[in-house]
């Protein structure tokens, strides 16, 4: 047997005493239910349902229609135990603390059958003491509540007044009250994922035994001080000291590679005790910032805190430190009413670009370190730069941090509160202000993260009115509001991290909900703040259907994932649009419908004899509208950054709803369940590009902008042909002449009444011609190849079924798709089917004879796998 025993701070020479020995609890551990008719091994991290998966008792919880087959685990009380001998003499040691980093949900903890506490928050961090029950062997249980028992327990005790919505809609087949439990938000179903309440410990447990004093937490923040031009760092250290004497001593902080070296005395009064250290960092010394994706490097440097105690203890603490500003600039803005919203990091005003992240599965033990680096890799190689971590899932795990950190993530962080109000009974605000306490702590050190938002949509709901709340009972609501978010929530924030902003929800109006008392009349203002758009019905190719808004933080178009990944969790008998599998996994209202009707605007529906390939073919065209709709609004946001229309404009964000899936389902996602690329992240790709000329039509007329996200000006022409449908020769084609394009701003580059283009381009009519444009500089591409459609593609004429054949080569662990086509083809997609990897370009228009496409597998694959596309 491996003991899990970790010396927290090695011997330092002699004379030195150890800070503190740490045993996990991690491994397995006894499993059984309310009555105790089933007892099952599980493993710690884990869950009850991953447990049953693992012992055979229960099928894939994602398979057809096991959300509901398998309601009863999430209905039932059930125990985690475990006997274990601590390898270590316990006698030795004054204090001693049983740690649990997570515990989902409810549960009452009993340790050597005296109860020690309770827990009833997913998101804090528990400690208890157990130095007066602690032996040399021990048995330890958690006996859980059920979290949806436990949530219509206290919905049934709130007796004052309702908090609604009290039951998520039926669609969504859910379980009721999770604004009354402080858990994932969305295991009790959302419209884009399943009800899994899980029950279990999803987090690292251990013994922890010490002497003298032990450091609990630390963090730190750099701050940048504009008066002396120069870095600081500002370090907490908290302690628990058990000597009943003061322990004094000494702390060096050293980061090397800033020759920075300081030197502090101290004495640590008994009891929990706060060290607060201010490290200056000469303004003589070059210090480089941790810059977004996109924008320069991520350079970090490594720090050690030396804590030299009396009594021989040595304490060390290592990390990596980051230096970077950030700022939320809302300020007038000449033409137009309200005030901006962008952010500056490092001085620098930044488009933030990118998506919003959902939990990656229902199950948390699920989602491995390959699984996380997998996707957020996919985030850089579709050129974002930000992620928006959505309030109705889970402060995500270190490791989560740690890679945007590497990779230059920006994170928009929201507390875990979503579509919904909530309770402020004093219990309730207890175990939300330890939440948050405690996340800030853990969190705070993180240059990725660039805002604290306090909820999702919450504003937007009590003050547009989604819970019918009439208004002579509104004001108990706002009251609520301003006591959980304001009073609560910020006040825990401007406390704990002045390094960062903070805003009350998403959307917000900002400065103007604040000036407000803290609720605006439209928390969804064009004029302030961020916003949140969605429009099923109005057709996404018109660009003037969507809001010249200064921030869009959510919007999108569903689409269903790829019959590889659906394949997996159904049967032939679900294989139809219309299928009662195809209803079931349909958690929003009226989706299916949605995506058929705005698919059917440009395409026309798909037809055939043969089930199967029609299921198939409307899976494909669902993805390709979703697509082209995302691209038509993410463009037009992008363009808008640097023009006021009709006082409207000045955007500088656009996080698109959403990056990733929780199952197999259809969804907003860009990433399939397991991170396949959907057709919409090929085309993030492109439309997020640094440098991208964005094409649409005006009253008749053709434009082309230029949009950069660069630091620099650029020199460059502007291509622009046009092809018909039935010819792979440009009928046209002109250059510009060199075009200066200024950094990080958006420029008209072209403009051509449509009629004119056509009259130029010899027998074009909008239904027989597509045109493309790229941006180049001595004959090097530096832009993707865009394009326009002058017409619906189900009107286009000379379009024809390309014969399109692909010549497969291997060099190295990349294969090459050598592609020949006998005519132009809109939206090629390539697949390989369930193998694992990504293409370069796929979904793309093929204007030329031949184009050659990469496809870099995720894991090691030969020819030999029957590779097709």
């Amino acid at each position: 047997m491996r003991l899990h025993l970790l010396l927290l701070l090695a011997l330092c020479g002699t004379g030195t005493t150890a800070a503190a020995l740490s045993y996990s609890l991690r491994g397995n551990w006894s499993i059984c239910n309310g009555n105790g008719s089933l007892e099952l091994p599980g493993a710690v991290p884990g869950c009850v349902h991953s447990a049953l998966f693992q012992q055979g008792l229960i099928q894939d919880s994602y398979y057809r229609f096991n959300d509901l087959n398998y309601r009863w685990i999430s209905l039932d009380n059930w125990t985690y135990s475990k006997e274990f001998k601590i390898p270590f003499e316990i006698s030795k040691w004054q204090k001693v603390n049983l740690i649990l980093e997570g515990v989902d949900t409810i549960s009452k903890i009993l340790f050597n059958e005296v109860t020690i506490g309770e827990t009833d928050n997913m998101f804090n961090r528990y400690s208890f003491d157990i130095t007066n029950v602690v032996r040399d062997v021990n048995s330890i249980e958690l006996r859980f509540q059920s979290a949806v028992l436990y949530a219509a327990q206290q919905s049934k005790a709130h007796t004052r007044y309702p908090v609604p919505p009290d039951c998520p809609p039926l669609v969504q087949k859910g379980e009721c009250h999770v604004n009354f439990v402080r858990k994932e938000q969305c295991s009790f179903s959302w419209d884009w994922g399943p009800s899994f309440p899980t029950q279990g410990i999803w987090k690292d447990v251990r013994i922890e035994a010490y002497n003298i004093c032990h450091l609990t937490d630390f963090t730190f923040s750099p701050i940048y001080d504009k008066s002396a031009q120069a870095w600081n760092l500002e370090i907490e250290a908290t302690f628990d000291v058990v000597s009943s004497k003061p322990v004094g001593g000494q702390v060096i902080v050293a980061i090397p590679k800033l020759q920075t070296q300081q030197m502090y005395n101290l004495e640590l009064q008994p009891g929990k005790r706060i060290v607060e250290l201010f490290l200056n960092i000469s303004k003589n010394i070059t210090v480089e910032t941790w810059w977004p994706h996109g924008h320069g490097n991520q350079t970090g440097y490594n720090m050690t805190i030396l804590f030299e105690l009396d009594g021989g203890l040595n304490i060390e603490k290592s990390a990596k430190v980051y230096f970077r500003t950030v700022e939320l600039i809302e300020e007038p803005i000449k033409g137009s009413p309200g005030l901006s919203f962008y952010f500056k990091i490092n001085g620098f005003p930044v488009f933030l670009k990118g998506s919003n992240w959902i939990p990656a599965d229902s199950f948390q033990d699920r989602v491995t370190s390959e699984l996380l680096r997998l996707l957020l890799q996919s985030v850089v190689d579709a050129n974002m730069n930000t992620l928006r971590v959505w309030g109705g899932g889970i402060y995500e795990q270190d490791e989560f941090y740690e890679l945007c950190d590497e990779l230059g993530i920006m994170v928009w962080q929201d507390f875990m509160f979503a579509c919904a109000l909530y309770p402020t009974d004093q219990g309730f605000l207890d175990s939300v202000r330890a939440e948050v306490a405690y996340q800030i702590k853990r969190l705070k050190s993180h240059p990725s993260i660039i805002i604290w938002s306090g909820n999702n949509e919450n504003e937007e709901a009590l003050m547009m009115n989604w819970y019918h709340i009439s208004i002579t009972d509104r004001p108990i609501y706002i009251k609520d509001y301003v006591t959980l978010y304001v009073k609560n929530i910020r006040e825990l924030v401007l406390a704990g991290d002045k390094s960062r902003p903070f805003i009350t929800s998403s959307p917000t109006n900002g400065a103007e909900t604040v000036a407000e008392g803290w609720v605006s009349q439209n928390p969804n203002s064009n004029y302030f703040g961020d916003v949140h758009f969605y429009d099923y019905i109005s057709d996404c190719w018109n660009w003037k259907v969507f809001p010249r808004a200064r921030f869009a933080s959510e919007y999108g178009y569903q689409s269903w994932p790829s019959f590889s990944t659906l394949e997996k969790v159904s049967s032939t008998e679900d294989w139809s649009f219309s299928s009662k599998f195809s209803l079931h996994r349909q958690h929003h209202e009226g989706g299916n419908k949605q995506m058929l009707y705005q698919a059917g605007l440009h395409f026309k529906l798909p037809e055939s004899t043969d089930p199967l390939r029609t299921f198939k073919d409307t899976i494909y065209l669902t993805q390709v509208m979703q697509a082209q709709c995302v691209k038509t609004e993410t463009e037009f946001y992008r363009r808008s950054r640097s023009e006021i229309v009709d006082q409207q404009g000045h955007t500088m964000g656009a996080l698109y709803w959403q990056l990733n899936d929780i199952w197999q389902a259809p969804s907003w996602a860009s990433l399939e369940y397991g991170g396949k690329w959907k057709m919409l992240h090929y085309f993030a790709q492109n439309f997020f590009a640094p440098l991208l000329p964005v094409g649409f039509e005006n009253e008749n007329t053709f434009y082309i902008y230029g949009v950069s996200d660069l630091h620099s000006d650029y020199s460059m022409t502007l291509t622009v042909r046009v092809h018909t449908w039935s010819s792979l020769e440009p009928v046209c084609s002109c250059v510009t002449e060199h075009l200066v394009m200024k950094g990080g701003e958006a420029v008209r580059l072209y403009e051509e009444p449509v009629s004119e283009l056509l009259r130029r381009c010899g027998n074009c009519t909008r239904e027989s011609c597509v045109v493309s444009f790229y941006l180049s500089a001595d004959h090097e591409l530096l832009s993707p190849t865009n394009y326009h459609f002058l017409s619906s593609l189900k009107e286009a004429l000379g379009l024809c079924k390309a014969q399109i054949t692909a010549i497969i080569s291997q060099q190295g662990d990349i294969f090459v798709f050598d592609l020949e086509t006998s005519a132009v083809a809109p939206f090629v997609w390539l697949d390989v089917g369930s193998i694992p990897g990504r293409f370069s370009d796929n979904g793309f228009l093929m204007t030329e004879k031949t184009r050659t496409i990469l496809f870099y597998p995720w894991e090691p694959t030969s020819k030999s796998t029957q590779l097709n596309f």
